[in-house]
């Protein structure tokens, strides 16, 4: 199928989506996150994604983690509760209700290396029943036949999944899947979405934002600021918090993906695009709301 590649959306639908909390709500009401990230090895991605997470809007960041990045993700973001991600059983837990809105973003700072992460992602596609983002070392562990099934189940289940490669982990994919990669970045995102009945968040100079519907959407606002390792982790919790306050895949993708593009556009007027870093990110998130909103 030939992408039909729709613009960029405009600040005020995206300010239409912004997920402000109602005068009556709790930390569970506005959504629960369950961020499965961080190896030993990489503790770094899962404290820039929930620290990402709660920037967003997420009530409720829980993140699970390898036992060893315990102190370092608590000392980095007292707010959120940390576990060890031995813990992590996707299938205990209760499904997502009217008013109580959860999803899970899992791969940050994965190690390929770690035997036991193969059964985290495997576990979590198959049995988490909310909206399930996948990034980073997870994606390179989806892409194959027991992967792609465990997504096509997902899909038949009504159970949403979004996948957020960059160039290199959409070719894994492609790999994964037998697919031959399109030279245009959008048939290549309507592929990945359709191999995997997944929302694919491609990212690039421009990200392009595809389901298995046959919608291809374009995020047109990037800088090269965030040519920077870490900023993909600051995207994932970003979209993964949408999701969990309950808006659809992609909308989710769209709205994270502007915020994250804005807020990096916002920090180089303040700090050059030589100097922004993925935590400036996450500062100056804030005021890539305010302008969406304003303009909205």
């Amino acid at each position: 199928m030939e992408a039909n590649v729709l613009p960029a959306r405009t600040n005020r639908a995206l300010a239409a989506l912004l997920p402000h909390p109602a005068p009556d709500t709790n930390k569970y009401t506005r959504g629960h996150l369950y961020l499965v990230a961080g190896s030993a090895a990489y503790p770094g991605a899962a404290c820039l994604a929930a620290s990402a997470a709660e920037r967003a809007g997420a009530g409720y960041t829980e993140v699970f983690c390898a036992g060893k990045a315990m102190i370092t993700v608590r000392g980095c973001r007292p707010s959120a509760v940390v576990r060890d991600w031995k813990t992590w059983r996707p299938a205990g837990l209760a499904a997502p209700r009217a008013g109580h809105p959860t999803a899970c973003a899992i791969g940050s700072g994965f190690d390929v290396a770690d035997k036991g992460a193969t059964g985290l992602v495997m576990e979590t596609v198959r049995a988490f029943t909310g909206p399930v983002l996948m990034d980073g070392g997870a994606l390179g562990l989806l892409a194959g036949d027991t992967g792609r099934r465990l997504a096509t189940e997902r899909a038949e289940a009504g159970r949403a999944l979004v996948l957020t490669p960059h160039g290199g982990e959409a070719a894994r994919l492609a790999e994964g899947a037998s697919l031959a990669v399109p030279d245009d970045p959008a048939e290549e995102a309507l592929a990945l979405a359709q191999a995997y009945q997944a929302t694919v968040v491609l990212k690039g100079p421009n990200t392009f934002i595809a389901t298995p519907e046959g919608t291809v959407e374009v995020m047109d606002r990037g800088t090269a600021a965030l040519a920077k390792a870490g900023t993909g982790d600051v995207l994932a919790g970003i979209i993964g918090a949408l999701l969990a306050q309950g808006l659809a895949p992609a909308d989710a993708a769209a709205l994270g993906s502007a915020l994250h593009a804005e807020a990096a556009r916002a920090a180089v007027r303040e700090l050059t695009d030589i100097c922004v870093i993925p935590e400036d990110v996450i500062a100056y998130l804030p005021q890539a709301v305010k302008l969406i909103e304003n303009e909205g």
